[in-house]
């Protein structure tokens, strides 16, 4: 990997050199059949380069490739050898005028990067997909790999007699050759070709735009034709074209890239990828089983997040990836934002209250917290930030930022941001000009506190009340972490409950207020009757943690069931779930609190996230000797609300599906082998199959399903979904064999697709088999340098993250971590990052472990 580094110097220096024109890209694919000879290595991948220079000038362009077969520049043959170091071709006495011609054999990837192949198990067909961000096709064609040497691209592909190609232009098929039509300026990382024998469904989306033009934009969505039976793609068409709606009512700028192209593609590292006309998707949105409605929620969302990176992001790029926000924050809200406003997914700011979040005060709170407007030295750097600051608080201050200035003044800012950097590239300073100009508000003191500073605030309520029992003063109390001392400008609305002669926890009074300081009056509530429960960022207008004071706290604890508005209880439960995580409230009273109440949750990604919770809080927070009791009384529970779930109801599958992940009992593990076998039956529960791996994967942890018992399933489902669930499932059976197996199979091997290390990773440690995995701590720390250096980037970040000891949650494993990061002070920045980061959930566990011991 640090061959293929980038620094952020170097492409200054090269941007200031270089403007490039064009490319023309002719790639070679039909070497990805094979010839039964094994499996293909390589394609051959011929790139034409035009661009301007300083003359005289010397530069590099990126490639990444087992061999160059010939380069020449402004019609000079260079000779490969002198001019290729494996990852650059020099340049050297630059005109002008230039043009760079080289013709190379790329790699195919097993890894999602790149050129990625993969082979159908059910049927032997051969499926091809791009993937690039941040800076990976220079493995697929040589380029200038940074976001701000944007150009026009042609693509050319020869493919496999019967294939079909698609790339961001549209495309026709001619003498043998795919031809695609020229893009506009765009960025490497968004270029995207998808071949294969893929099943397309194609429709059109028609509107005629406010200048009287009609708009026509071609539809098209694919998957594996294994997975033809289950694409629903007239839902995804309906969203899309809900998406392209809200987006040209508010946008003022017409979709700019001509067809609208989407790809659910297999072993897929991301949920998606903006490339301009050819989005691509993680194919587990293809639902193969019956899922809920947050399943839906959850598609429609990241399909509106890809489509609002049209306009921010490929239309208008970050001109470095420390502005990576200004693409990603800006979609991660849009997607929430048009989803609300556009679809049926009206609920979607619960979501995000809920989930989203949830994701950035965990970030926010590691060492390696960032402002959100980042300082990335390199592409290691640029890789570790698509991260929950980026993307969730970015999101979340966004959403600060449209209370602070206004919905029209942000929308029209981001009116005028398009059209005065159309096809360019932009720093922070760009979009912060235009909202100053349309909400009239000073832009620089905002952006310093919430784009420029890392943290997140705490903010408690405190009431005084007088003999009557009404309000005299009611204050909102802001703190911030000592390593973070910020204390920053907050728009929040403060809510009022109590409970009412049904029983109903409601909000009888509200206000809303700029919190600025250590303390701000709230003054509009002043004289109101005295409350049961304070809501600090009542309808969660800002980023913050909520803290109650101790009367708040209490009705929590006997009525959060009460509460009628789903959007204050998900609040609610967000802040009881950061006090957890805090070593505020111990695990086993959390737990407590869902098994009392989530059962009477309406909304199903909140009661899927209380799962989660739960589990979670189960495995790494208790006490370890309140582990057991408290895994019996979540089995119990569990079962006790799946047995009462309506039959048939999306709450019965969430409840299932819970019960298996914590089930641990005898009686438990025969229920599951009886619902399995189907001696045993819940009134309106289907167990289709992907529920049956749900089932099959706690049965194989606790010993009760053997090798023989998973092969049989999948000879049941032979499938690439199938042989992911199979691998899981192997490599969670609690035997040190087979943890042995697991391990070398990941760590010693290259020879996993990401998508099966991925799932071996998911099997290997389980919370049941702590003893199993102890062995592998000093292994671990042995091996993740080498890792790091010998395999891909993601590969690297599967094994570092997923193979971290967190299971072994104690003084010892603390003190190794300590130890290695002491040891290897110069290690690559992006791997001290990614074990501080797991060191510091270790201490977090630690602590948290304690205040539950002492409850």
């Amino acid at each position: 990997m640090p061959g293929e580094n980038l620094s952020r110097d170097e492409a200054r220096e090269r941007a200031a050199l270089l403007s490039v024109e064009g490319y023309e890209v002719f790639l070679d694919l039909r070497s990805a059949v094979g010839d039964g000879g094994g499996e293909p290595r390589t394609f051959r991948s011929v790139t034409t380069i035009r661009f301007r220079a300083e003359a005289g000038a010397a530069s590099f362009a990126d490639l990444v490739a087992p061999s160059v077969t010939a380069v020449s520049l402004n019609g000079k043959d260079l000779d490969p050898a002198a001019v290729f170091d494996g990852t650059r071709i020099a340049l050297d006495d630059l005109a002008e005028e230039n043009e760079l011609v080289v013709d190379a054999q790329c790699a195919y990837s097993r890894t999602g990067e790149g050129m990625h192949r993969f082979v159908d198990p059910e049927d032997g067909e051969v499926y091809l997909y791009t993937q690039y961000e941040p800076a990976d096709a220079r493995r697929v064609f040589a380029g200038f790999e940074q976001p701000d040497l944007k150009a026009p691209y042609r693509f050319e592909v020869r493919a496999p007699e019967g294939w079909t190609v698609w790339s961001n232009g549209v495309g026709e098929l001619t003498d043998g050759v795919w031809r695609f039509a020229e893009t506009k300026p765009i960025s490497t990382y968004i270029t995207a070709v998808v071949a294969g024998p893929y099943h397309h469904v194609t429709d059109t989306y028609e509107r005629v735009l406010a200048d009287g033009t009609r708009l026509e934009i071609p539809l098209g969505a694919m998957c594996r034709k294994g997975l033809a039976p289950h694409f629903d793609a007239d839902d995804v068409f309906l969203v899309t074209k809900q998406g392209l709606d809200f987006f040209h009512d508010n946008f003022d700028f017409p979709y700019p890239f001509g067809k609208y192209d989407q790809a659910f593609v297999p072993e897929y590292n991301l949920g998606a990828m903006e490339n301009p006309g050819l989005v691509t998707f993680r194919e587990e949105f293809i639902f193969r089983g019956k899922v809920t409605q947050a399943s839906y929620e959850r598609r429609a969302n990241v399909i509106l997040h890809e489509m609002a990176h049209m306009w921010f992001g490929d239309l208008v790029t970050m001109r470095w990836w420390d502005d990576l926000w200004l693409k990603e924050s800006f979609a991660d809200f849009m997607g929430s934002f048009s989803m609300v406003e556009a679809t049926r997914f009206t609920n979607g700011w619960i979501t995000f209250a809920n989930n989203r979040k949830a994701w950035a005060y965990r970030a926010d709170q590691l060492p390696s917290t960032h402002p959100v407007t980042a300082d990335i030295r390199d592409l290691e750097d640029a890789k570790l930030n698509f991260d929950g600051i980026t993307y969730a608080k970015g999101a979340s201050v966004l959403k600060q930022l449209v209370a602070y200035v206004g919905r029209e003044a942000f929308l029209e800012g981001a009116r005028r941001y398009f059209k005065r950097h159309a096809y360019g590239n932009t720093v922070l300073g760009d979009l912060l000009s235009v909202l100053e100009e349309t909400s009239g508000r000073d832009m620089t003191s905002w952006s310093r506190a919430w784009l420029q500073t890392a943290g997140v605030n705490s903010l408690t309520p405190q009431a005084i009340l007088n003999s009557e029992g009404r309000i005299t003063e009611l204050s909102v109390l802001q703190e911030a972490a000592e390593s973070h001392p910020e204390l920053r400008p907050h728009r929040v609305a403060v809510g009022l409950y109590r409970r009412t002669a049904g029983g109903d926890l409601e909000r009888y009074a509200r206000a809303e207020v700029d919190v600025d300081g250590p303390r701000t009056v709230v003054a509009e509530l002043a004289g109101e009757a005295a409350p049961e429960l304070i809501l600090v960022n009542d309808d969660d207008l800002t980023y913050c943690k909520i803290r109650f004071d101790e009367t708040s706290l209490a009705t929590l604890r006997e009525h959060l069931g009460d509460l009628t508005d789903p959007l204050a209880r998900a609040l609610c439960w967000s802040a009881l779930w950061n006090l957890t995580r805090d070593g505020l409230m111990p695990a086993r009273d959390f737990i407590g609190l869902v098994l009392r109440f989530a059962g009477h949750e309406s909304d199903i990604g909140v009661l899927q996230m209380l799962h989660a919770w739960a589990n979670s809080a189960l495995t790494h927070y208790a006490a370890p000797d309140w582990r057991e009791e408290g895994g019996r009384a979540l089995a119990e529970g569990a079962l006790r609300e799946l047995r009462i779930a309506a039959p048939g109801s999306q709450h019965q599958l969430t409840w299932a599906r819970f019960f298996a992940a914590v089930a641990s009992s005898p009686a438990d593990l025969q229920l599951l082998e009886g619902l399995l076998a189907g001696t045993a039956k819940i009134d309106g529960l289907e167990v289709d199959q992907e529920l049956r791996w749900a089932l099959l994967g706690p049965l194989a942890a606790h010993g009760a399903a053997d090798e023989d018992t998973l092969a049989a399933e999948l000879a049941r489902d032979d499938t690439a979904s199938g042989k992911r669930h199979h691998v899981r499932c192997l490599a969670a059976r609690p035997s040190a064999a087979v943890k042995a197996q697991a391990w070398a199979s990941v760590v010693e091997s290259d020879a996993l697709s990401n998508a099966l290390v991925e799932a071996t990773i998911a099997g290997f440690a389980q919370p049941s088999q702590r003893e199993l995995a102890a062995p592998y701590v000093s292994k671990y720390f042995d091996a993740i340098e080498r890792v790091w250096t010998e395999r891909s980037i993601q590969i690297g970040m599967d094994v570092v993250r997923g193979l971290f000891p967190h299971l072994q949650a104690d003084q010892a494993t603390l003190a190794a971590a300590d130890d290695w990061l002491t040891a290897h002070a110069s290690a690559a920045p992006a791997l001290r990052r990614l074990v501080l980061e797991s060191r510091d959930d270790l201490a977090r566990s630690l602590r948290a472990q304690a205040c539950d011991a002492g409850a």
